[in-house]
């Protein structure tokens, strides 16, 4: 249980199965789409990227190649008005042609289309997400800039995880949390602008192949505690964990592991979710403000999604006992089914 990726090597061997399953704070194996084995169409590969904002809003942008179908969307949420704002861009059968990067730390991705430009490009310091959506219907143009700061000795949350019934199978994931936020985003008359003091953008940059019907649950949230950067991950329900759990907090650039985490959510899931970790370090009051809801069902493709919004309070204990008070920061949280 939480065994720690050491040394760097190849993620999969010949075979194509995950050579070495377990967590690290970097990204010490090495990803390549020609390792695979099992059949491209079932490759999936993403980028996204999510900045949440304490005075009631959020915003998203991912691009992701699946192969038989991609994204380039971007999404604001105003938990004030219990809105969504969807910029979407579907794309069919790129087959890889996004040229998605192997490694979170180098390579751009471009995408352009005759209805956007999506650009996620690495710059010193940091990376850029620009972005431009000509007008739709309901909401108008659509354009950001933001600069995410981040920090080369940062800890992040590196999770190699298999498919017990298919070798062939496999999920590699980071999360990079407490990316200082700089810039903004302008549609429908409206600029809100983000500033490195208070708000923070996480990555979630993963790589794959799945097997097809798949739950899981994930929360993730950065803030400010005791004068430092705050940010932690939660996850369960994704693949055979039992070599490790994705749970960590992070601190003032350094990560502090977790052991298992259960959520407690109710039937109605705008009333408040409990989290609790095992090993009694992570301990949590979740009040929802909003739920992205997506629900799809298109023969054999489906989703049913939540993606809730709300406020976080609760203890968070660190690695040297220190117990972090955490008073109505505002995260996220989601549990999804897919089936594709």
């Amino acid at each position: 249980m939480n065994h720690k990726l050491e040394k760097p090597q190849r993620l999969l061997s010949f075979d194509g199965s995950l050579l070495e399953p377990g967590w690290a704070n970097k990204l010490v194996s090495e990803y390549s789409p020609f390792d695979i084995k099992a059949n491209r169409m079932r490759i999936k590969e993403w980028d996204y990227y999510i900045i949440v904002d304490d005075n009631g809003y959020a915003f998203a942008t991912v691009i992701a190649d699946n192969r038989y179908m991609g994204l380039a969307n971007s999404s604001f949420y105003d938990f004030n008005e219990n809105k969504k704002y969807d910029f979407m861009t579907p794309l069919i059968m790129p087959m890889g042609s996004l040229n998605m990067p192997s490694d979170s730390a180098k390579g751009d991705i471009y995408k352009k289309t005759d209805y956007c430009s999506l650009s996620f490009i690495h710059e010193k310091g940091g990376r850029r997400l620009v972005g431009h959506y000509k007008k739709c219907a309901l909401h108008g143009e659509l354009d950001f800039d933001i600069f995410l700061k981040s920090y080369d000795d940062d800890d992040t949350m590196v999770i190699a995880t298999p498919w017990a019934n298919d070798k062939k199978a496999f999920y590699y994931n980071q999360k990079i949390n407490c990316m200082n936020a700089e810039g903004y985003i302008k549609f429908g008359g409206r600029k809100i602008e983000f500033t490195p003091e208070r708000n923070f953008g996480t990555l979630d940059w993963g790589r794959g192949v799945w097997t097809y019907d798949n739950t899981w649950y994930w929360g993730s949230g950065n803030g400010i505690v005791n004068g430092k950067r705050f940010g932690y991950n939660i996850g369960y329900g994704f693949g055979d964990t039992t070599a490790a759990s994705e749970n960590m907090i992070f601190y003032d650039g350094k990560c502090h592991k977790l052991d298992r985490i259960r959520f407690e959510i109710p039937d109605d899931i705008m009333q408040p979710w409990k989290y609790i970790s095992s090993d009694g370090r992570f301990d949590m009051d979740f009040m929802p403000l909003y739920d992205n809801r997506t629900k799809l069902n298109a023969l054999v493709i489906g989703q049913d999604a939540h993606q809730v919004f709300g406020k976080l309070s609760g203890k968070a204990i660190l690695d040297d006992g220190t117990a972090l008070e955490i008073k109505d920061m505002t995260v996220f949280a989601e549990k999804v089914r897919n089936r594709y």
